[in-house]
């Protein structure tokens, strides 16, 4: 039950994932991996909410392991900051990647003082 609970979120994860880089790439016009960046550093955002929130273990199979698990997305991240630094773009690929891991980090961090305070109101 557990693999089918990680599947349907990964899948979800997944969609939301090229539909919200879709909607980015489409709207800007920049080298700069924008659409991986921001969806890596709103996934570390959900990803401290969802850990302060005390899931159950299926939501949190469900949320934490499927959905956002499939929503970031490591691989990509890494290809786009390495194609980075293949074109010279290396001013890009520094910020890319050190502001990914930074703001990523900042990011989970204010994602668990959210859910805190989520669950001190609810």
């Amino acid at each position: 039950m557990e693999y089918l609970i990680v599947g349907i979120g990964g899948a979800a994860g997944s969609i939301a994932r090229y539909c919200i880089g879709r909607v980015i790439s489409e709207k800007t016009d920049t080298i700069f991996p924008i659409a991986t960046f921001l969806i890596n550093i709103t996934g570390a955002f959900l990803l401290g909410m969802v850990n302060s929130l005390g899931l159950v273990r299926d939501l949190s199979l469900l949320f934490a392991d499927g959905f956002l698990g499939a929503y970031t997305t490591f691989s990509t991240f890494m290809y786009e900051g390495f194609n980075l630094f293949q074109e010279n773009e290396k001013g890009s690929a520094f910020k890319y990647v050190l502001g990914s891991l930074v703001l990523g980090i900042i990011g989970f961090i204010i994602g668990i003082e959210a859910g805190k305070l989520l669950k001190n109101i609810f």
